[in-house]
């Protein structure tokens, strides 16, 4: 059985983590297969999006217990190599140039909650619950911590990384982890409507928004006065931005929606 199912539908692709039994906890061969399929995906200039869900009853339980009892047994060297290849995966599914959507339902614990802050866009089910556990299991959510961090910030971490509590989709929703919460029966026509608003706006656009994110989040406006205003110039005479100012000004709509 595949550990991730990968449906193409137009340019979307919809990515499910596939290990129901285990509400979708990741090993080994769940991290390489995903990291392949991020890979393949940035390449693909095609892509306009991305839909990140699970299978069955959660969206990702973390780490899965088979994995993690051989990690006891690992050497320094061996668990450094495999937290470096959970990190590579999450490396390539943040820095997608297209809109990662995640679908979140059921639980979504430790790797989960890592797996969510990577998402550019999150919608959870009313019923969702999160948690950051891992140092009731005497460890600390690392790998994960800079984007878990980088989205509901230092105070929320401080409390949840250190007690390891769970919270419900509503609390996931005022710290920013989550953007918008469903009941679960209208998860999927929540997707569709970011879909449509992903769908209408330029895809060079929305590449060169996540990388502007990404190089001036924290930084002094006037550190990065020489990046910003040079993207905006080098995006206003592309010829995606010649063509959404003109479609805007001719009253139409651009070249980029069919």
């Amino acid at each position: 059985m595949p550990s991730i199912l990968v449906d193409r539908r137009g340019p979307i692709l919809h990515l499910t983590l596939n290990r129901p039994d285990v509400r979708n906890a990741f090993d080994e061969r769940m991290i390489a297969d995903m990291t392949a399929v991020a890979a393949s995906a940035a390449a693909d200039e095609t892509l306009r999006a991305v839909v990140l869900a699970g299978a069955g009853k959660a969206f990702c339980a973390g780490a899965d217990l088979m994995w993690m009892s051989k990690a006891i047994g690992y050497t320094h060297r061996e668990n450094l190599s495999d937290a470096e290849d959970l990190a590579l995966m999450l490396e390539r599914l943040d820095t997608l140039p297209v809109p990662v959507i995640g679908r979140v339902h059921g639980a979504a614990l430790g790797g989960g909650v890592g797996l969510t802050a990577i998402c550019d866009v999150v919608i959870a089910a009313d019923d969702s619950v999160f948690g950051l556990s891992e140092v009731k299991l005497g460890i600390i959510p690392a790998v994960i911590s800079p984007y878990v961090i980088r989205k509901i910030g230092v105070s929320a971490s401080r409390e949840l990384f250190l007690t390891g509590s769970r919270f419900g989709a509503a609390r996931g929703c005022a710290i920013g982890l989550v953007h918008e919460v469903v009941p679960a029966a209208e998860l999927d026509a929540a997707v569709e409507r970011r879909l449509k608003d992903v769908l209408e706006a330029g895809p060079k656009a929305i590449a060169a928004a996540k990388t502007l994110i990404r190089e001036i989040a924290g930084e002094h406006p006037n550190d990065v006065i020489g990046f910003t205003t040079n993207s905006i110039a080098v995006q206003r005479v592309s010829a995606e931005g010649q063509e959404g100012m003109r479609a805007f000004l001719e009253k139409r709509k651009p070249g980029w929606i069919s």
